[in-house]
């Protein structure tokens, strides 16, 4: 059977996919080509002229091991000197916390010795204002805190507001230089011990602390100090004296109306009342400020 010739069949050449990353181009050929052109040329030129190789030469290799030795000397000492460093830094700081425990128990040691030389000059006082003090003696003690008092009086609490922190509508601390909250000051507590002591209080203490002549009342942050001890509020003031006619006399006195107003105008709380019977601790320490020797025959 005659026919065409056939012709084998043409297979055409199938076209590559195109690749996944071809979006990515950038990132491709920084992923394909990671050394720069100019340093690839570089490295290669020093392997041709056999300078980017190791050392072949004797000289070269001792040398370089040298370097290695050397550099591994240097480590293996700085180590064995933190090592031996270790321990004797240890103990100097175990003999300085030593040290300083030793000091303190001695500083703690001299505070509780001057404490009892203190409380024994204070009993000296007391029994030489006893003993020389003629007979006004038992007055001179009362008035110098020198003494415990106890006897009639009246008991004045003083407290911060509920929101200490908020003020109310009144000027009454503006013209004093308060500033505009609810907290007591300690010129109030000096305004509340000078009016009890005009209205005729004998003897007057404030959460315990028995205050004199000379005793003071400051402040040190938002904390009252009296005589540089520092006092929790509530504030109790309490004072020797006529009851019923010292709680009249103050509350009628200017300083009574400024604890009135205080009350009234920023919210502090405030309590006075008659007590049949207060006492009053004596002041830790007596000072002598002036001396002079008795006129009185047969005494030293």
């Amino acid at each position: 059977m005659c026919g065409m010739p056939q012709q084998p069949p043409v297979r055409s050449t199938p076209t590559r996919p195109p690749r996944l990353d071809a979006s990515m181009s950038l990132l491709t050929n920084v992923m394909d080509h990671s050394l720069d052109d100019g340093y690839a040329e570089a490295a290669a030129r020093k392997k041709a002229d056999g300078t980017g190789a190791l050392p072949k030469t004797l000289r070269a290799k001792l040398g370089l091991a040298a370097g290695l030795v050397l550099a591994a000397l240097v480590v293996t000492v700085g180590a064995a000197q933190a090592r031996i460093a270790a321990p004797v830094v240890a103990k100097e700081r175990e003999e300085l916390i030593d040290r300083i425990d030793r000091e303190t128990s001695a500083a703690d040691k001299l505070e509780g010795s001057i404490d009892k030389l203190r409380d024994d000059v204070s009993a000296r006082q007391r029994e030489a204002l006893k003993k020389h003090g003629g007979d006004q003696g038992e007055l001179v003690g009362i008035l110098a805190g020198a003494v415990e008092v106890h006897g009639p009086g009246v008991k004045l609490v003083v407290d911060d507001a509920k929101e200490a922190d908020q003020g109310g509508d009144g000027d009454a601390r503006e013209t004093s230089g308060f500033s505009d909250t609810g907290r007591v000051r300690d010129r109030d507590m000096q305004r509340v011990v000078n009016g009890l002591w005009e209205s005729g209080a004998e003897a007057i203490s404030i959460n315990g602390q028995r205050l004199t002549a000379l005793s003071a009342i400051r402040a040190a942050g938002d904390a009252i100090l009296v005589d540089n001890k520092p006092l929790v509020p509530p504030y109790t003031v309490l004072a020797v004296g006529d009851g019923e006619r010292l709680s009249t006399a103050f509350q009628n006195s200017g300083d009574g109306q400024y604890l009135d107003a205080l009350r009234k105008n920023f919210h502090i709380r405030t309590g006075i009342s008659v007590e049949d019977d207060v006492r009053l601790p004596a002041a830790p320490s007596v000072i002598v400020r002036t001396a002079q020797p008795s006129t009185e025959k047969g005494t030293s």
